[in-house]
């Protein structure tokens, strides 16, 4: 018997589902450690208003959604989920109601922001994203060259699993990525949103077996709708006067972000981020957290007799 197991993570997050080989549990008490449920009850859910960085936006969560605070999102992402702590911690992170993070049908939207400047779109019309794909993939194959070096498992970029998608009134921006790692038969979803905003992006990211794609993709809208940046931090109350711009456009914000640790680690070439530093989105943590949980389920392989 096949069980799957989801594993997100931020860099605040990185995250990875194997449909395939990787198992996931859910959340009867007899099939998790005590331990376990102690914690999954322990998170506090929230819906209705939600105030995120101080003012900097708002989240509205509906009935049909919970939301867990940047406590509660660390607790799942270091606690449950086996990955290292970060420098950090995400805004909070969104899960559909009625399941937990161990879920068997468990999907994530973790929040987060990164203030880097204003981000101009001038180029969103101009972008062929067959050619961006190309030159994300000749990164990847790039970065898979280190990652033999340092012994982790090299991962390919499949392509989309929905090709990006600009709202210029809105300034909202999402696409999909389709990723393997080695090792697995099973594909990874990456969704991606982005809020355009005044001083920054707001950054939202689903992790979630490819064939989750056709749920997430379904609830995009209503999730885009949740959240926006408050008056005087909105992409309208831009002021050149005094803002500061981004050093990169749409482009190179969908291809990863320009990081200075990317750029430490020899990882930044040109417009593309290697996938190993992206910004929101650490592969190294993927070790440690598949790890965990193969133990987790060998040990309750073992102890049920392999059922």
């Amino acid at each position: 018997m096949k069980i799957k197991i989801t594993i997100l993570t931020i860099i605040l997050l990185a995250g990875f589902f194997s449909a395939s080989s990787v198992a996931r549990a859910d959340t009867d008490s007899n099939a998790i450690p005590a331990e376990v449920v102690t914690i999954l009850k322990s998170l506090k859910y929230q819906q209705g208003e939600i105030d995120l960085r101080g003012g900097l936006a708002k989240l509205t969560v509906p009935k049909d959604f919970n939301f867990l605070n940047a406590d509660d999102a660390e607790t799942v992402l270091v606690k449950l989920w086996g990955n290292p702590p970060s420098e950090v911690k995400p805004l909070g992170l969104l899960i559909p109601a009625g399941i937990t993070p161990l879920s068997s049908n468990a999907w994530v939207v973790t929040i987060d922001y990164s203030e880097e400047g204003f981000v101009k779109d001038d180029d969103a019309s101009k972008i062929n994203y067959d050619d961006l794909l190309k030159q994300m993939q000749q990164g990847t194959a790039e970065s898979n060259k280190m990652r033999k070096e340092k012994g982790y498992p090299t991962v390919d970029l499949l392509g989309w699993a929905a090709p990006p998608r600009y709202d210029a009134a809105a300034h909202k921006l999402y696409w999909a990525k389709k990723l393997q790692f080695e090792g697995e038969t099973g594909e990874t979803l990456n969704y991606s949103i982005r809020i355009l905003g005044r001083k920054g992006v707001l950054e939202l990211n689903a992790i979630a077996a490819v064939d989750q794609l056709p749920e997430i993709d379904a609830q995009t809208p209503e999730i885009l709708g949740m959240v926006d940046f408050k008056e005087g931090s909105r992409y309208a109350d831009f002021d050149p006067k005094v803002d500061k711009v981004a050093k990169y456009g749409i482009a190179t914000l969908i291809a990863g972000g320009v990081l200075a640790g990317a750029a430490k680690l020899g990882l930044l070439k040109g417009l593309w981020i290697a996938i190993l530093a992206l910004k929101k989105f650490i592969i190294i943590g993927v070790i440690a957290v598949v790890a965990f949980f193969k133990k987790l389920f060998n040990r309750r392989n073992n102890s049920s007799g392999g059922n």
